[in-house]
């Protein structure tokens, strides 16, 4: 056996830089090592010879799974999330004002022509200061924890079970991020909601925000939380299952050539397709509680069954639909491609592939 033998990192931590890592003494000599940053996973490439062969490593500025990792994807998330909501201001907006008064603003075109007329084209910019430091929040919560929770799950159950069940654990992983990142958003999502539907009630964040907490108190932010969750918990399980599996399904059955020996503008290409299409469907699964924030955020003393009354049980699923799907389908495709960004530029490798990062235990020597 030689010296040294090459580590394996997880299928889905490649990238297009091909040095491998030498982390590890043989498997031998591995009940001797205490603390391993990384552990060896089986590998499905194999050589022509039917040997298995070590996969190129990323060319990495930070350890993975190091707090200077979690640093950079929590940096990552906030500017994804907070860059990209802010640029798609007037279409949220129209969206609003569609949801929340659906005989005056009837549809995409006259939403459009009233708010011109009313507010002028300020109008399609109110409420982007909210909405920039809202989402910011949120993304930085909801990256940064979906990477630590996905590692940890997946070292709760151990390789095989990961493996198995990767779309649970990317499931509970963004559920649990999105608990947290939801309490950060919504103070700010209030002030949003007011600030782009109730033309003279503030002129933004500055004087908005006090404005609520006078007349409701600070539990005037937070009651719209409940249905944020609804909204945004089933929203963001399925960005990122969709999206880890629209991924690695891309790599398998579109492009030809493994996802390490592709450039990196192949890579953040895939990023931006599997965030397109797994947007698509957060839309359509988060639609009608999006209806529903918007609504309660916008009438003091508002209830559900108000909203459903006012909106109607089709109208809940349907109003603002194909201007969301389209909104949340180019945004969510930028934030994966920014996200991902960030992680190329710190040396770490493009988000997507076949299992969950693990942790192994030592091999034991036979």
């Amino acid at each position: 056996m030689s010296d040294s033998s090459r580590s394996l990192i997880p299928s889905f931590l490649y990238s297009s830089d091909h040095r491998l890592f030498q982390l590890h003494e043989p498997a031998t000599n591995m009940t001797q090592h205490k603390a391993q940053p990384l552990r060896s996973l089986k590998t499905s490439s194999v050589s022509s010879n039917g040997q298995s062969f070590a996969i190129p490593a990323p060319n990495e500025k930070v350890e993975l799974y190091s707090p200077a990792y979690f640093t950079a994807c929590t940096f990552g998330g906030m500017l994804s999330c907070g860059v990209t909501h802010t640029a798609v201001t007037p279409l949220d907006v129209l969206k609003c004002n569609m949801q929340i008064d659906p005989s005056k603003y009837k549809n995409i075109t006259s939403a459009f022509k009233t708010t011109i007329k009313e507010q002028g084209l300020k109008g399609f910019t109110r409420g982007w200061s909210p909405t920039l430091i809202g989402y910011s929040a949120q993304g930085a919560f909801k990256y940064g924890l979906y990477e630590y929770a996905k590692k940890y799950y997946s070292d709760i159950v151990g390789p095989e079970n990961a493996a198995k069940y990767k779309t649970l654990i990317y499931l509970a992983g963004s559920a649990s991020a999105e608990i947290v990142a939801d309490v950060a958003l919504c103070p700010m999502e209030a002030v949003k909601v007011r600030v782009q539907t109730q033309p003279g009630f503030a002129r933004g964040l500055s004087d908005g925000l006090p404005k609520i907490i006078r007349s409701e108190g600070v539990r005037g932010l937070f009651k719209g939380l409940v249905p944020l969750w609804g909204r945004q918990i089933p929203y963001t399980m399925m960005k990122f299952a969709t999206f880890e599996n629209t991924v690695e399904l891309i790599y398998k059955k579109v492009i030809p050539t493994p996802k390490e020996e592709c450039s990196e503008p192949v890579q953040l290409g895939v990023s931006f397709a599997g965030g397109y299409i797994a947007g698509i469907f957060c839309a359509v699964i988060s639609h009608p509680a999006d209806n529903l924030v918007s609504f309660l955020n916008n009438s003091k003393g508002a209830t559900v069954s108000d909203a459903v009354k006012r909106l109607g049980l089709l109208g809940m699923f349907t109003r603002g639909l194909p201007l969301r799907i389209f909104m949340i389908g180019t945004l969510t495709g930028a934030q994966w491609v920014i996200y991902d960004a960030v992680k190329v530029l710190a040396g770490l490798p493009t988000t997507g592939g076949a299992s969950p990062a693990t942790a192994l235990a030592p091999a034991v020597s036979a």
